[in-house]
């Protein structure tokens, strides 16, 4: 046998010129959680609670190759018009992307980043609702491509185009 590799794909040489995205720190910015109407809204309710969430997704550039991408997830849960609880998380990362033709940046940072921060998120937001005394709040998966999509769509058609600054 000879004790030098034979070139396969797998030597670092080709992990070099690979695309990679690589979170460098993740970090809740901001959190909040309201219970307004406690201990009231804490009592059994006749019928489910009407849970309204809204995503949103920012980043700006901080070096030529780092990003910090900002994931804002925003709820209540109300019966009829009384709020049983109420929270906001802005949770972000800090991502380097290499080798990432110049094209595909943007749609890397605005979808692939806020997933890879999405089940933190989610974790925090679920946790924060259980601590503020109701069954933990799962929010179902995030179609990012989508929402990504329809961002570039409003921005399009608001004479934006897709040069338009990381912000979704």
């Amino acid at each position: 046998m000879a004790d030098t590799a034979a070139p396969n794909g797998n030597g670092a040489q080709g992990q070099d010129l690979a695309p990679a995205i690589n979170a460098l720190a993740q970090y809740a910015k901001d959190l909040s959680f309201e219970n307004p109407n406690a201990p009231r809204s804490l009592q059994p309710q006749e019928g489910g609670p009407q849970i309204n969430i809204q995503v949103n997704v920012n980043a700006q550039q901080i070096a030529e190759a780092d990003f910090e991408v900002e994931l804002t997830l925003e709820g209540d849960a109300k019966i009829q018009n009384d709020v049983l609880f109420a929270f906001e998380l802005k949770y972000a990362g800090i991502f380097r992307m290499r080798n990432i033709p110049q094209e595909q940046i943007h749609p890397a940072v605005m979808i692939e980043c806020p997933r890879l921060l999405f089940p933190f998120a989610r974790q925090i937001v679920a946790e924060a609702v259980r601590n503020g005394g109701f069954p933990p709040l799962y929010i179902d998966p995030i179609d990012f491509v989508g929402l990504y999509q329809q961002k570039m769509m409003e921005a399009q058609a608001a004479g934006q185009g897709t040069g338009a600054p990381l912000a979704s």
